[in-house]
């Protein structure tokens, strides 16, 4: 046996030990078991576990998940429509379809016993959205590595294809998602939960809020992503979620692609927002994820936030600056919630940034501290959690 024809035979025995594995969660019992169902409440009431709605379940947590998989024995539509508002995400109002927690318990049983190990599964390293061990952070990273592999190769020269999609979530057709689903997974009861959790949406459209819309919208532009990561052979192509990029040293093949990949996503009822789609130069930066990315002379990766990040955060102490001061919310809420904005900063070269933020928050709050006369600096320090300079008057 030569040794080609011996590594081929290990890769499909490989191949198939894996298809052994991912056959146990194609199973709607599996999905539904008394132990998926505890699990899955528990995990789901992370973080929400001071609503009242949701101590009431899980007081009684038992009784409901046998009641609900009592239902989906029955084939019983288990929906109870969704509590709507609006949020406010770093300047863009976002309309929000949050589903009720009995149905939120469901939708992570199978999210965790079906949708995660089967369709998260094929999709490419780079995609980093909803996955577990990936994020933001994963993403920004992964840029940074492919910057330093393409300064290796071709110095600081080239383009970035930036692709954008116009309404992601509210565009998706639903008759591609089943198609997949159909592809995927055997189990007819599988298929059919998955079904109803689309069609609560409406003829077309994911809404946001949505565990399932989330896995959903991660992988219905997969077949794609493969297309350019095995068919073009790229490897500057990162991606999460609907934010894309294509790190190339030839213009005129970017170009070229650009058209291609319109017609690709079309047929998956994907269309390219013309705002936000567009070929730059290297050489004078990028942005992913709210970052903007230099490649500099020297092969040194310099990551800054976005000028609307920084406008956002001073815009958002002063706002809650005035809600401090009308009693609506207290300072250590504020305190908490500038660590996380602070935090975000941190993995960037935003030194100036940071320096300038804790300047703010120090000015707005600077009387509060002094009248703190409990907290001696380092006391103070170690409270808020922020840098020396908001906590040095104690």
């Amino acid at each position: 046996m030569s040794r080609r024809k011996g590594r081929y035979e290990r890769r499909q025995q490989k191949r198939e030990a894996k298809k052994q594995h991912l056959k146990q969660y194609d199973d709607f019992n599996n999905v539904i078991s008394l132990k998926s169902m505890y699990k899955s409440a528990k995990k789901a009431a992370c973080g929400v576990s001071w609503k009242a709605s949701v101590q009431r379940y899980i007081l009684a947590i038992l009784f409901r998940i046998t009641h609900t998989r009592q239902d989906l024995l029955k084939e019983k539509d288990i929906r109870q429509g969704f509590i709507e508002f609006d949020i406010n995400e770093r300047g863009k109002v976002r309309h929000i379809k949050s589903v009720h927690f009995n149905e939120r318990v469901v939708q992570k049983s199978i999210c965790l016993n079906a949708m995660n190990p089967i369709l998260l599964n094929s999709v490419i390293y780079d995609n980093a959205a909803s996955q577990k061990g990936k994020g933001t952070h994963f993403a920004l990273n992964r840029v940074t590595d492919y910057l330093h592999w393409h300064y290796r190769h071709y110095g600081n020269k080239g383009y970035v294809l930036s692709i954008d999609f116009k309404s992601y979530f509210e565009s998706i057709p639903h008759d591609v998602l089943k198609e997949n689903f159909r592809r995927k997974f055997k189990d007819t009861r599988v298929i059919k939960l998955l079904d109803d959790f689309v069609d609560a949406f409406g003829e077309r459209g994911l809404g946001l809020g949505s565990e399932t819309s989330q896995i959903n919208a991660v992988v219905h532009t997969d077949r794609i992503d493969h297309y350019i990561k095995e068919v073009e052979r790229i490897k500057g192509f990162r991606k999460y979620m609907d934010d894309n990029i294509i790190i190339h040293p030839d213009k005129g093949y970017l170009q070229e692609l650009l058209w291609e990949l319109k017609d690709l996503y079309a047929e998956v009822g994907v269309t390219l927002n013309q705002k936000k789609t567009h070929i730059s130069d290297l050489k004078h930066g990028f942005t992913f994820l709210k970052t903007r990315f230099f490649l500099t002379d020297t092969g040194k990766v310099i990551k800054k936030p976005c000028r609307e990040r920084i406008t956002a955060a001073r815009r958002k102490l002063k706002k809650q600056a005035k809600l401090y001061h009308q009693g609506i919310m207290t300072l250590d809420d504020i305190k908490q919630s500038y660590i996380s904005t602070r935090g975000s900063f941190v993995h960037k070269n935003a030194r100036r940034t940071i320096h300038n933020l804790d300047m703010l928050y120090k000015k707005l709050f600077e009387k509060e501290y002094k009248n703190d006369t409990g907290n001696t600096g380092n006391e103070a320090k170690q409270d808020t959690g922020v840098c020396r300079s908001v906590t040095a008057e104690g």
